[in-house]
């Protein structure tokens, strides 16, 4: 799921002799074309389905009260605005160190240099991680439960920025980086609760793997741009083949982690969780990797990371099944 591209023709970044925060000459309707731009900023398809993603995991994974409840749950609420709101500053802050390269890679989507000022950028993502840290602190029910989620928050809000100044750009790093993020993502409602709740980690380890698959091949699909400014990711360092191939055994690994999850649910008679793992999740992670081992232009890696995200929403609604 990609975000919407925008409705302007696309602008590289700004000329040698023009201000690196002096926006293009715009029009009248520069305002209107920033506002309908803003969702895509911070990739509002994302954002929809971290939102999903923390409800599910807090209303089928983690025992408690009905989902009614649950969403009017005023300590839940905050929990979840303070994850979006960090999360929608990281992509913010991602955008304000790739101009550049996004004016390569991306064009049709540049948003940050071209609608948005620089410092603009810089001033909204400060904004949003401190209401978001703040949020998460607040969401706490007790103090121990408030240091916990607000270190973490505050962990994740520094790792998204050091992921966009520099770790995206290291081999291998910037994938681990943000995978990692994914799965706290999913472990936040048991670090609010406290629950130790198995299922929980188990989902948060999957969302890891799939999420380092899936970085390595947006690393392929991105090699043009990464190379002209100096990025050193997996597949500049050590070539497309080999990058496949390490994608690949994350995917093997998840594979192996749904065969035993489906297994010890066939054990326990729960058939429509297991058929649900085997039939939209364990085979199209075949799919995913006999689509790998073909890849060999953009447009091959383009639809794998589409195909990735199907998974993971996927492997997202098989909670319902739980």
């Amino acid at each position: 799921m990609s975000a919407p591209s925008l409705p302007t023709p696309a602008a590289g970044p700004p000329p040698p002799g023009q201000e690196a925060d002096e926006l293009p000459a715009g029009g009248p309707g520069q305002a209107g074309r920033l506002v309908r731009a803003l969702p895509g900023l911070v990739r509002w398809p994302n954002l929809a389905i971290m939102l999903l993603s923390l409800v599910l995991v807090r209303a089928l994974l983690l025992p408690g009260q009905p989902l009614r409840v649950i969403l009017l749950a005023p300590r839940f609420g905050l929990l979840v605005l303070g994850a979006l709101f960090v999360a929608a500053a990281g992509y913010i802050i991602n955008d304000y160190y790739d101009v550049k390269i996004d004016a390569i890679n991306r064009p049709d989507r540049l948003v940050v240099g071209r609608l948005l000022r620089r410092r603009h950028a810089m001033l909204a993502h400060l904004v949003l991680n401190g209401v978001g840290v703040g949020l998460a602190v607040l969401s706490g029910d007790t103090r121990r439960q408030a240091l916990l989620l607000g270190l973490v928050t505050l962990g994740a809000a520094a790792l998204l920025w050091g992921y966009s100044a520099r770790f995206k750009r290291l081999a291998l790093v910037g994938n681990v980086s943000i995978a990692t993020l994914t799965a706290a993502l999913v472990l936040l409602p048991e670090l609010q609760l406290l629950t130790g709740r198995e299922a929980v980690w188990l989902y948060a380890l999957a969302a890891f793997l799939l999420t380092v698959a899936r970085e390595i091949v947006k690393d392929m699909e991105d090699m043009r741009g990464d190379a002209q400014h100096g990025c050193r990711t997996l597949p500049l360092v050590w070539g497309v083949a080999r990058s496949k191939w390490v994608a690949g055994f994350f995917v093997a690994c998840l594979a192996v982690l749904v065969v035993g999850a489906a297994g010890q649910l066939l054990a326990w008679g729960r058939w429509p969780l297991a058929a649900w793992l085997v039939l939209l999740v364990l085979l199209p992670l075949g799919g995913l990797a006999r689509l790998l081992l073909r890849a060999d232009r953009r447009r091959h890696f383009r639809q794998l990371s589409a195909w990735c995200k199907g998974i993971m929403l996927a492997g997202v609604l098989s909670m319902l099944l739980v």
